[in-house]
């Protein structure tokens, strides 16, 4: 093995490897390679089909909430149809879903929604890509430095190049092109199939639009994937019903697309309701439209800010649920199928009345323009028409869009920018303007950047494990949970097809000698470690939620619109500032409260993340705190006792993390016994922690560590058969390959700050790329040790969260073995670390130490090999940098040897050692929030400077050091880069036109009252919109004068059970455990968090007087707060609502509003048509009184 201390080190340094020479043609069961044929063929080789967690439904479903009633990501089975057919007897063809006459077991009982490709490349892709079944050829030479052999360069022949020739442009630098187009990625040749991809999924639309018959039998043929509402009338050339239809012939090469006839279709052929399936009972359908705005990030119940900020000027308050109604249903029809999107007829379909059709639209590019929907590696409407529009503006101007870096962001946002400008023309101009061209520009020879799987070597004559790419992978690893908005879950399971394998978080931790550690002793200390958690997470920063509107949750629990038209527009009412507080709003947590246990803080040991509570101090002393917990107290220890952090605190200029931690597990030493051991074990947890946060907890603030408290998803956390390198390989790929250009090292960035000029990328091979808009996604790493020069300079509201946020190191030790000598059914497994000297009792004695080998990861389920990746956090990773493969191999075997003994574990037939801080393409492995951080670093991080954008998971403040949070910082610069193209989202004025008034009368009269009330009705639409326009201009006038309108303070607690709930929790969970596992006689076995309340419920109960009192008292001292709180906003806002009444007065007598000349002349038609028609009255009046004399 080679040193790397003596060279620097680049996952790159075999450039290619990752694709070598895997074979043409790979296998899923014997010689079935499709994976639309991957059921059929288990059941014709009498092999079991595939579980749902291998094909992406883990637990159940992808949407566990949903199952029992909808077939989101067509998971229909056997027990719970779907309601919206089974009425019918027949089970639907949803995604491809085999036809059958009965829903039962003898026929298909296992669904194959995930098994249908978008396309034949991308079922190539997957096949040659993810299932492999022959062992790759051997290889000589060593050029990696990380002791992995490199291939020849005869061997690069998957998916960077066809022939030896293409292949060594890999293995040497990128010389100076020559004039001329600069080359891109070598197209992915793809395996030839005997059987055509399978049909195109549909999604479920009302019965207006699709007929009973037809909805039953319509299978979508390959090539031509039209809209769901559009199936009705395409039948005449289907198949039979369960069949798929021929591909035509098209090649690996030849994009297939999918007509969008709404985006020519006339607005009068849309058709409300036709998206809202009437079997479905209405609150029914309401919980479906919820629950997929939850699992989209947005509050079903709120706008989100940007919504807000959109439409605040053209919906009142009780328009904003009938718009929250169409919204969710729209997110609801791209959750049941994100394998198509969702069109601008489906759209309208959501709404109920056609005066709704312009609020349809504006939510469906809202939600299109920020990624909400139609994202992926979807086929893109409107696509056919693009190589005809290309050629006719050859020679024409075209702007150009210039991508820096291809890992998850940049390619997310070259995805996104693709779908958005082929969905949405660019307007044309004189010039003849051509489509966006869109250039990704990679200084590595891959695409993924920290998202790399690493090929694993297979011995001669050694099988491949069944379906399973050898990989190990090296930067991300673990997608940590796909509910509640993971857009990964979309990507990964809803159109890739992926197999994964759902993690457990149970864990063995063994101790310095080997021994596992006692079960109850770990579970004590994980206590405490808890409570100290919860302590120092009271010093966090607060957040101040965004502005925003809720609509009327009731109605939209019942799927119900409101009845009238409502009053003024919101901005009208709000006086330019939203005076509703920001309840249940994007960004924050839209779940309930029965969504979260009551936990004050709590760890998730698969990713280290912690869960706190809200932040508040903990009612309990430190000394009643630990009794509850069952630790013994000192015998000199008062009952009140508790820790006094604050000292701490106030000495420190900038205080961290790791600090107050310290400081509070030396002040728990003076009131309970702690062991060498009960250190070892706080210290693994505080290793977890760094493992999270790739820093030394010392290294990371106090008050904003965790900024990204609850946003994290749901579900179990899984692992990618096969690696995670094939998400971004396929975002890459699918539907049409994106122009990416490897080994383009950006080296300078010229920028226009006010967006006026072109930008220019320069590369250091001498390539120049003038761009209308440049993306810049490379690691805060690089642009910390300021690789990439920018002119002009960054302006210093950039350089300062560059300087302040942290980017950190996390690095693994990957160890491949013959067989596996550990317990194969554990994913993980813990090792306890040793001070230094041994068995101190000072917690700085452990600092240096406790990140080395802390856990290891099992992924022999997922690596194709029997492997062991041991994680090295904190400082160890640091010192990962320095160490030889030898002497990390070698610390390796003896701490398995201890646990395992030395005859059991042998030499590792393969080792790689991951150096992420040596990789000048990243220079660490993700960011962290800096002692001396701001709390608006990170949304500062994503701000654009003029034509320079910026995204990658350190501008992402939701969700950083994230995969996901990488991939959705492209798709929030993607939606910056077309509003400079595209200009913003149209708004109609009025956004809802007023219902038609109808009055009776005669014939005559009522044409000449028709043509009256068409200038009456211009005349009020203009008044209206100055009057509402002037409204705006005094409320902003009084805004700036006096500020924003008080916001309601928040509620402290006044329940009593809740705070005695939220002390009691792991007492009482514990209990209920034990009960659990000797009812079971399961070791593993936990109770349900319904069994917890309830239990908590009856001790509350049954608690003495004595033990509620400080509870009663805390809520009594609450509801006095409350009060105090309440009277003191009430005259506030009384004080600035008579403050803004006399700035208005004051404004519009200094500005009052006039009309315009067209208004006036409107006023001056209807006063005159009005004296006319009183002058005709009078005149029939005078003859029908003479006629009656005359009688």
């Amino acid at each position: 093995m080679s040193d790397p201390a003596n060279t620097e080190h680049d996952h790159d340094s075999n450039p290619g490897n990752q694709y070598a020479s895997f074979p043409a043609q790979p296998q899923y069961f014997g010689d079935f390679s499709s994976m639309s044929t991957l059921a059929s063929a288990a059941h014709a080789q009498g092999q079991q089909p595939p579980s749902h967690e291998v094909n992406g439904h883990h637990g159940g479903g992808a949407f566990p909430d949903l199952d029992a009633h909808l077939a989101l990501y067509g998971n229909l089975n056997a027990h719970h149809p779907n309601p919206e057919y089974h009425a019918y007897g027949t089970s639907p063809a949803l995604n491809g879903g085999s036809i059958v006459p009965t829903y039962s077991r003898s026929h298909q009982p296992f669904n194959d929604w995930y098994g249908q490709p978008i396309g034949q490349g991308l079922h190539g892709f997957l096949d040659s890509y993810q299932n492999l079944s022959e062992p790759p050829p051997a290889h000589a030479g060593d050029l990696m430095r990380n002791g992995h052999p490199s291939p020849s360069a005869a061997a690069l022949s998957h998916l960077h190049a066809v022939d030896p020739a293409a292949a060594t442009d890999h293995l040497t630098p990128a010389p100076v092109p020559a004039p001329g187009p600069a080359p891109s990625l070598t197209p992915t040749p793809t395996p030839t199939h005997a059987s055509a991809p399978g049909p195109a999924p549909s999604r479920d639309v009302g019965p207006e639009s699709v007929p009973l018959a037809e909805s039953q039998t319509v299978r979508q043929t390959p090539q031509s994937t039209t809209s769901r509402a559009s199936l009705a009338r395409s039948t005449s050339s289907m198949g039979a019903p369960g069949t798929a239809l021929p591909a035509h012939g098209r090649g690996p090469g030849h994009a297939r697309t999918i007509p969008d006839r709404s985006a020519t279709k006339a607005r009068d052929d849309f058709r409300p309701k036709i998206s809202i399936p009437t079997q479905l009972a209405p609150e029914e359908y309401a919980r479906q439209c919820i629950y997929a705005a939850v699992s989209s990030r947005l509050s079903p119940f709120a706008l989100h800010p940007d919504e807000y900020q959109l439409l605040r000027d053209h919906l009142n308050h009780l328009q904003v649920t009938g718009y929250l109604n169409i919204r969710n249903g729209i997110l609801r029809l791209w959750m049941k199928n994100p394998l198509v999107n969702v069109t601008r007829e489906e759209a309208a379909g959501c709404t109920k009345d056609y005066r709704w059709f312009d609020v349809a639209e504006v939510a469906y590019q809202w939600l299109i323009r920020n990624g909400y929907i139609n994202f992926g590696c979807t086929e893109v409407p409107g696509a056919a028409d693009l190589p005809a529009r290309s050629t006719a503006a050859h020679g024409s101007a075209r702007k150009t869009i210039v991508v820096i870096g291809a890992g998850m962001a940049g390619l997310g946002c070259a995805r996104q920018l693709e779908a958005l400008f082929t969905q949405h023309r660019p307007p044309p101009n004189e010039k003849g303007e051509a489509m966006p061209r869109i250039i990704v520009l990679e200084g590595r020879t891959r695409v993924g950047g920290r998202v790399y799987s690493q090929p694993l070597k297979t011995p001669a004559g050694e099988p491949r494990a069944a379906g399973v790419r050898g990989t190990a992978d090296l930067g991300a690893q673990i997608i940590t949970g796909f509910e509640h908005g993971n857009p990964l879950n979309a990507i990964i399971r809803g159109q890739l097809a992926l197999q994964y394998r759902a993690l457990k978080d149970t864990l063995t931790l063994y101790d310095v000698d080997g021994a596992a550690v006692d079960k109850p002793r770990d579970q004590l200390v994980e206590r405490l470690y808890n409570d100290i958690l919860e302590r120092v997470s009271s010093f966090r920063n607060p957040k101040a939620a965004p502005p925003t509107v809720e609509g009327d949750r009731e109605l939209i629990e019942l799927g119900r619109d409101p009845t009238g038209e409502g009053g003024k527009i919101i901005s009208v009412v709000e006086g330019a500032a939203a005076s509703i507080p920001a309840t249940g709003a994007a960004g924050a947590s839209s779940r309930s409260a029965d969504d979260h246990p009551p936990l004050s803080a709590a760890v998730d040991k698969v990713t280290g993340k912690a869960s706190v509570g809200a932040g508040r101090m903990p009612r309990l002393p430190a000394a009643e705190s630990l009794r509850r917990s069952g630790w013994p107290l000192h015998a000199h220890v008062a009952a009140h006792a508790t820790l006094d952090l604050d000292s701490q605190v106030r000495v420190m200029s900038h205080p961290t993390l790791g600090g107050v931690m310290d400081d509070a597990v030396m002040q728990y030493q003076s009131l309970v016994e702690l062991t060498p051991q009960d250190l070892r074990l706080l210290n693994w947890h505080f290793a977890n922690l760094e493992y999270a946060n790739a820093a030394n907890v010392k290294d990371l603030s106090l008050g904003g560590w965790d900024q990204d408290l609850e946003n994290e998803f749901d579900g179990a956390h899984a692992g990618i058969v096969g690696g995670y390198m094939q998400v971004p390989q396929a975002i890459w790929q699918h539907p049409t390959r994106l122009d990416v250009r490897t080994q383009r090292i950006v080296r300078h960035v010229g920028y226009s700050p006010d967006g006026s000029a072109a930008a220019r990328v320069e590369c250091e091979n001498g390539e120049v790329f003038e761009a209308d808009a440049v993306v810049v996604t490379v690691p805060l790493g690089v642009l910390k040790a300021g690789s990439v020069l920018f002119d002009p300079p960054l302006p210093a509201r950039k350089l300062g969260p560059i300087e302040r946020l942290g980017f950190g190191t996390l690095n693994k030790v990957v160890l491949v073995f013959d067989q596996a000598f550990w317990h194969a059914e554990g994913d993980m497994f813990g090792l306890l670390r040793d001070s230094a000297p041994v068995q101190s009792l000072q917690q700085s004695d452990y600092v240096a130490g406790r990140g080395r080998f802390y856990l290891f990861w099992n992924c022999l389920r997922t690596a194709g090999r029997p492997t062991l990746v041991a994680l090295m956090a904190g400082d160890a990773a640091h010192q990962t940098e320095t160490s030889s493969d030898h002497e990390l191999v070698t610390e390796a075997r003896h701490e398995l040897g201890k646990i395992f003994g030395s005859a059991h574990v042998p030499e590792p037939s393969e080792v790689i050692v991951s150096r992420w801080g040596r990789d000048r393409f990243a220079r660490g492995s993700y960011s962290y929030v800096g002692p001396q951080a701001h709390a608006d670093d990170y949304d500062r991080m994503a701000e654009r400077i003029g034509n320079l954008h910026f995204a990658g998971e350190a501008t992402c403040g939701t969700h950083p050091a994230t995969v996901h949070g990488a991939y959705l910082s492209g798709l929030r610069a993607a939606s910056e880069v077309a509003e400079r193209v595209l200009g913003p989202i149209a708004v109609p004025r009025p956004l809802i036109p007023p219902k038609a008034q109808f009055e009776l009368g005669p014939a005559v009269a009522g044409r000449k009252r028709k043509a009256d009330e068409s200038a009456r009705q211009r005349l009020r639409s203009l008044k209206e919109g100055r009057l509402a326009a002037y409204e705006a201009e005094v409320n902003e006038a009084v805004l700036a004068q006096l500020g924003g309108r008080p916001t309601k303070p928040e509620k402290s607690g006044a329940n009593p059970f809740l705070l005695y709930q939220k002390d009691h929790w792991h007492i009482c969970k514990q209990k209920c455990d034990d009960a659990r596992k000797q009812a079971t006689k399961n070791a593993e076995a936990k109770a349900t968090r319904n069994e917890v309340r309830a239990a908590l419920g009856q001790m509350w109960r049954e608690a003495p007087d004595a033990e509620k009192k400080p509870y009663l008292d805390q809520t009594a001292s609450n509801k006095q707060s409350n009060s105090a709180s309440a009277a003191d906003f009430k005259e506030k806002v009384e004080q600035w609502d008579r403050a803004a009444d006399a700035h208005r007065a004051e404004y519009r007598d200094a500005h009052p509003s006039r009309p315009s000349a067209e208004e006036e002349g409107l006023q001056a038609e209807v006063e005159l048509e009005t004296r006319a028609s009183t002058s005709r009255g009078s005149k029939r009046a005078v003859a029908a009184a003479a006629a009656a004399v005359a009688a």
